[in-house]
């Protein structure tokens, strides 16, 4: 079995980010591989590997669009146990989610994954789009907000948990496919490829790259391709125009009675 695993870098969520002259300022930011992408890495390792004895049973590819520097966050996946990674040469302000989707297409039909499993949004754009998009073009099936993943024995398919208002709804879906990752996918149990004992727990979150996982991926391939080379222009038809912070909420007011709390949301608030 052969997974791929689309990262994207963004700046640190931990940090404050400055906004200047219109834009995010991103001198001296510190990237970091997008949290839901890290997650979708992990996912992916369970899937292939068999947690007791240590075995893999599949290959994890990661992938990414951007610069040079782009390739410290696709070492980080390979520090966690991601077999080989490829890069493609390109500038963030040059691609959007199409440009994104176009690329994805060209090296999934050079790699031929079975699936295809992302981080549902990266968390400085939010757009939760490109997998969507990238089922649409592939014309696979998916399964969006993965909360959990089964893997069938002759893995044929997969089902996948979602959580919804009334609880979790379960889609069972074909391979080849896309599966796109939310938080709870990181969770003790919610991985069963049916290698790793099915009462097996990883701890919870995503696994931190041992010292000897650092010095491994080092060694591990990182293909570098151009968008020429994949046969994709950069087009981009989003354009940024300006960013700016929310306006400053004013403070709060104290109200001596139910009576006049709900004439303040009505007449003030509007939200009655």
């Amino acid at each position: 079995m052969k997974i791929l695993v689309p990262l994207k870098r963004v700046p640190d969520p931990e940090l404050k980010t400055k906004i200047q002259d219109g834009a995010v300022d991103l001198s001296n930011v510190s990237w970091v591989v997008n949290p839901f992408d890290e997650y979708a890495v992990e996912a992916a390792l369970r899937l292939v590997e068999n947690a007791d004895d240590g075995s893999r049973h599949g290959e994890v590819v990661v992938l990414t669009l951007g610069p040079d520097d782009a390739a410290a966050q696709l070492r980080s996946a390979l520090a966690m146990g991601a077999d080989r990674a490829i890069r493609i040469e390109a500038n963030d302000d040059e691609i959007d989610a199409g440009t994104v989707v176009d690329a994805l297409v060209a090296i999934i039909d050079a790699e031929k994954p079975d699936i295809v499993l992302m981080g549902k949004q990266a968390v400085d754009g939010d757009s939760n789009q490109a997998g969507q998009m990238l089922a649409g073009k592939l014309a696979w099936p998916q399964a969006t907000f993965a909360a959990s993943i089964e893997l069938a024995g002759d893995k044929s398919t997969v089902t996948v948990g979602r959580e919804v208002d009334a609880g979790v709804e379960y889609k069972k879906i074909p391979l080849p496919g896309i599966i796109t990752a939310d938080l709870r996918i990181i969770s003790p149990r919610a991985v069963i490829n049916h290698i790793t004992p099915d009462s097996h727990e990883y701890q919870d979150g995503p696994r931190y790259a041992s010292l000897k996982g650092i010095m491994k991926a080092k060694k591990k391939p990182m293909d570098v391709k151009s968008m020429a080379d994949i046969g994709v222009t950069a087009a981009p038809v989003i354009k940024r125009v300006s960013v700016e912070l929310p306006p400053q909420r004013p403070a709060g007011q104290i109200v001596e009675s139910v009576q006049e709390l709900v004439a303040k949301l009505n007449e003030e608030a509007k939200a009655l």
